[in-house]
């Protein structure tokens, strides 16, 4: 059965939730012992439905050890991810528009790892496909320190129809490749850019590559073998934004 929600936990992530996502609360679950009184009347202030935190309501992750601080709340996935082309009719490519498409990333940590990345250099969104590949959940929006609720998540059925489409659209896609592709400071970002991170252990695929614009790599001493694909999306993102710095000033 297809998944239509997700929980989320902690004061930071539902915090956020309830100022940047409101419309996808559906319930906040509260210990009250704990929770101090001025986050309970935020939560009564948006008007979402509350009831008390029990430890049967506790998901699997929370279970192994993750502090929830008393705060818990339900997510529907329906007003919080992006329909594919809900986003690409409104988009409006220019030079300082970038976007992120993950394509196999596994682990949840990286995924929100690379999400607060993209928000932080001013990505436009995440494209994150529906199958193999690790999905939008509690520990991705913790990973990312919330920035899952502030920037578009884009659920998508085929990297390969996306990445044509957007090509189609303007722009220009880069994946990475390891230490075989052209160093990443030498590429000029001058038109609406896609980047795509790969696989933590296997990369990107050969026709996902065959798809790219360019392939790029970033030069690291003999001594280090690679950097993990969210350490690798933050570099590249910063570089892309060196560039384009007024991607920055776009809330």
């Amino acid at each position: 059965m297809k998944q239509t929600k997700i929980y989320i936990y902690g004061k930071h992530a539902v915090t956020e939730a309830l100022a940047h996502a409101p419309k996808a609360v559906t319930k906040v679950y509260v210990d009250t012992r704990t929770v101090e009184k001025g986050v309970q009347s935020l939560i009564a202030k948006a008007g979402v439905p509350t009831g008390p935190l029990a430890l049967g309501q506790a998901r699997s992750d929370m279970v192994r050890g993750t502090a929830h601080q008393g705060l818990m709340a339900s997510l529907s996935l329906h007003e919080l991810l992006v329909p594919y082309n809900t986003f690409a009719e409104k988009l409006e490519p220019r030079k300082e528009t970038m976007l992120v498409l993950l394509c196999g990333v596994e682990d949840p940590h990286n995924v929100g790892a690379i999400i607060r990345s993209a928000a932080g250099f001013g990505a436009m969104a995440v494209l994150i496909p529906t199958k193999h590949q690790a999905q939008v959940s509690g520990a991705v929006v913790k990973a990312s320190a919330g920035m899952a609720l502030r920037i578009p998540l884009v659920p998508i059925e085929s990297i390969e129809n996306t990445l044509r489409d957007l090509k189609k659209r303007g722009f220009n896609v880069y994946g990475f490749a390891g230490g075989n592709g052209r160093p990443l400071m030498q590429e000029a970002f001058n038109a609406p850019a896609v980047f795509v991170f790969g696989n933590e252990a296997l990369g990107l695929s050969k026709p996902i590559q065959a798809l790219c614009n360019s392939t790029l790599s970033i030069p690291l001493n003999p001594r280090c073998e690679s950097l993990n694909v969210a350490a690798a999306a933050a570099v590249a993102l910063f570089a892309w934004n060196s560039q384009n710095p007024g991607a920055l000033a776009r809330s």
